[in-house]
């Protein structure tokens, strides 16, 4: 009898990306908004635990930094996560969470944002529980076409200059770790291979080298300008990138920025 997964967020990016990985070996049980979205969503998620799975790869979120509406955020990056985690550990299933670099905020300590604080609550309570949780920093590859302003800059950026419209970046040259979804993958499916040495503890995914956006639009042979630097945002982003300390043991990136970029957009780089 093939094991049961169940996968969260399977519709979108990173989730597809996952799916396609573990649907050749594996059953898999599929949780989208849709499924938490209605009264009785705590007795449907139960439900997916009989029987019970081998693992729950917990993807699903609401990813817009941008979302205001603090009951929908709460429920679905947070109470929904919390719930899911008291299952896991009530019947002792591993579960792998996907949380995010953007718990550090724009200081490094804590979140700034409702996405941020979202993420970051939730993770706290599934490693309370005994879960891993994973840190992305810049996710881009196949798949993302969906996500709209929520798409990296690579993605958004191909777009827009296929359609004709210039390209500005902010000056003073921001960075950050873009790490490909490949590697994300990989690092998910290390941390259900090595759970029981990882339970317990977040993790980051990223490239390891803060790159900066000009490097990007180089890559993949984009002309850009600048925007001058008033319109740059209040608590902007500037430098993003991940300890290689605080990758998961027994795991490293493949794919640097030129080869992740080649690899998505074909081109010989």
């Amino acid at each position: 009898m093939i094991e049961k997964i169940i996968v969260t967020g399977s519709f979108g990016f990173i989730g597809s990306n996952l799916m396609s990985n573990l649907r050749s070996f594996y059953d898999i049980m599929e949780i989208n908004e849709n499924d938490i979205m209605d009264k009785d969503w705590r007795e449907k998620v139960s439900n997916f635990f009989y029987p019970l799975p081998k693992a729950v790869f917990h993807i699903g979120a609401c990813s817009d930094t941008l979302e205001g509406d603090v009951n929908y955020m709460m429920l679905v990056n947070y109470e929904f996560s919390r719930f899911l985690s008291d299952l896991c550990s009530l019947h002792r299933v591993p579960l792998i969470y996907s949380s995010s670099a953007a718990n550090y905020g724009t200081n490094g300590e804590y979140p700034s944002n409702l996405y941020g604080w979202s993420k970051y609550s939730a993770e706290n309570y599934i490693i309370s529980k005994g879960g891993v949780a994973l840190r992305y920093f810049n996710v881009y590859g196949p798949g993302e076409e969906h996500k709209g302003r929520m798409a990296s800059v690579a993605y958004q950026m191909s777009v827009a200059h296929k359609e004709g419209k210039e390209i500005k970046l902010f000056p003073k040259k921001p960075r950050r770790d873009f790490v490909y979804v490949k590697d994300v993958i990989s690092a998910n499916l290390r941390a259900f291979e090595a759970y029981d040495l990882l339970k317990g503890k977040y993790y980051e995914v990223g490239c390891g080298e803060a790159r900066s956006f000009e490097d990007v639009l180089e890559a993949i042979k984009i002309p850009f300008s600048y925007y001058p630097e008033s319109s740059i945002p209040e608590g902007y982003q500037f430098f993003t990138q991940s300890d290689n300390k605080k990758w998961i043991p027994g795991w490293s990136p493949e794919w640097n920025l030129e080869r992740g970029l080649s690899d998505y957009f074909g081109l010989d780089i």
